[in-house]
């Protein structure tokens, strides 16, 4: 049984129950959410990860990719940089290694990480391709469901599968003249091999048993955004677009079928672009959760663009979006590290947080921050910051004098401080015409 064919039945699984708890909602409202397909809890029970709820109603959730490439390979540095994700906030960790023994590096990612944990299979399927008969092109349809099945019995709980990189899809991509045509790696893969063969996707064409895979293992698939847009300029084109109302009517179908899905989305657009795309995509999946990478508000801010996904992410997850894909200070550049990780997660959980607020959640958390600044209580803000680790070394970078519980940027000429002294202290003292009464 799945998530969701439980959730149909009227049964309320131990995970829905994790999931209320977190969220602090009633446990009905998550059931309703996840029979409906507008609320998924990746969790393969082979990897059993702590429950996570993602979709309608909840908090805005950070995903954290991390990987090997073909380059650069160190399973060392990518269990680093796995814990390092986990410890600076991520709900979910995606592995999209492909450099090295990717079997052996998603058996250990898996011991090792306790959240959700999702894959791109056709990856691997196409380096084993390649490694087996010399090129992506040259893989079998067996190879491709084969990668599925093996993965998901390994424990991944979310895997992306490009299903909306169709025969049809392509042609519109053809006629389009995008700036650039494809960014998405595993879209690129789906699509010189249907136009190699000249046959369609095998894993649109036998959805039925990508759906049976899946639901043997109650894997989570994400519809995967092929067509996103790599430039401003492409954003929310006839491409993106065809490839989402493909994608709308699998969603529909995995729901009957009893498999959890959600649907990836853009990819590079401007900030009025975002709302409109989420809107469509709202409506074309019936609500399905909306999983997102950054979006990337400018094209030209490399070295900073876990800030430029941060913009986009804090508007998209105020107008819907519910899953947000991390971007590293590392992205369009080279392979991130740890602290380009890190830096990554803590930009995203920003962005989530603000979209929560925006949107009434976790509001009081906010306000009870704010009390503790008033009262220059240091403790309390390093307990609730997003990332104490960081204000902490601000904090002792330039330490205040030892007369002042102010930082070092006011001393003796604290705001706050003034305002104790004089104002509140004001307040308390009676006018003198209320002496003489």
């Amino acid at each position: 049984m799945t998530q969701i064919s439980e959730a149909k039945q009227g049964k309320t699984t131990p995970q829905m129950k994790d999931v209320a708890r977190c969220e602090k909602i009633a446990v009905e409202v998550v059931r309703k959410g996840v029979a409906a397909g507008q609320i998924v809890i990746p969790w393969n029970p082979i990897h059993a990860p702590s429950s996570l709820g993602i979709g309608k109603g909840l908090r805005v959730k950070v995903n954290a990719n991390i990987g090997t490439s073909r380059e650069h390979c160190s399973l060392k540095e990518e269990l680093e940089k796995a814990q390092v994700a986990v410890g600076a906030g991520a709900h979910a960790v995606m592995d999209l290694s492909t450099g090295g023994d990717l079997d052996k590096i998603r058996r250990a990612l898996l011991k090792t990480v306790a959240v959700p944990f999702g894959t791109v299979p056709i990856y691997q399927a196409g380096i084993e391709a390649i490694e087996k008969r010399g090129s992506i092109v040259d893989m079998t349809e067996d190879d491709m469901f084969s990668m599925v099945e093996s993965q998901a019995k390994q424990g991944v709980d979310f895997a992306v599968v490009h299903v909306g990189i169709t025969k049809e899809s392509v042609e519109r991509l053809r006629k389009q003249k995008r700036l650039i045509p494809m960014v998405s790696r595993g879209g690129s893969f789906h699509m010189a091999w249907i136009l190699h063969h000249d046959q369609e996707n095998p894993l649109y064409k036998n959805f039925d048993y990508l759906l049976e895979i899946a639901k043997k293992y109650d894997v989570t698939l994400s519809l995967g955004d092929g067509m996103r847009s790599g430039a401003l300029s492409d954003s929310n084109d006839r491409a993106k677009f065809q490839e989402l109302l493909i994608i709308g009517e699998l969603v529909e179908k995995a729901r009957k079928f009893g498999v959890q899905t959600m649907v990836e989305g853009p990819g590079h657009m401007p900030l009025s672009d975002i709302q409109a795309n989420i809107q469509v995509m709202k409506t074309v999946t019936k609500e399905a959760p909306y999983f997102v990478l950054g979006p990337l508000v400018t094209d030209i801010a490399p070295g900073y663009d876990h800030f430029v996904g941060g913009i986009g992410g804090a508007f998209a997850g105020f107008c819907g979006v519910d899953f947000l894909c991390y971007v590293t200070p590392a992205e369009h550049l080279c392979l991130p590290d740890k602290n380009d990780v890190r830096d990554g997660v803590v930009a995203t959980r920003i962005a989530a947080h603000a979209a929560d607020l925006a949107r009434g959640i976790d509001r009081d958390i906010d306000r009870t921050f704010s009390t503790a600044r008033e009262a220059l209580d240091w403790k309390k803000m390093f307990e609730l910051c997003i990332d104490p680790t960081k204000a902490k070394e601000y904090r002792a970078k330039r330490s205040p004098s030892e007369d002042t519980k102010a930082c070092s940027m006011c001393g003796n000429l604290c705001a706050l401080e003034m305002v104790k002294k004089y104002l509140k202290k004001n307040e308390r003292r009676p006018h003198k015409k209320d002496i003489y009464k």
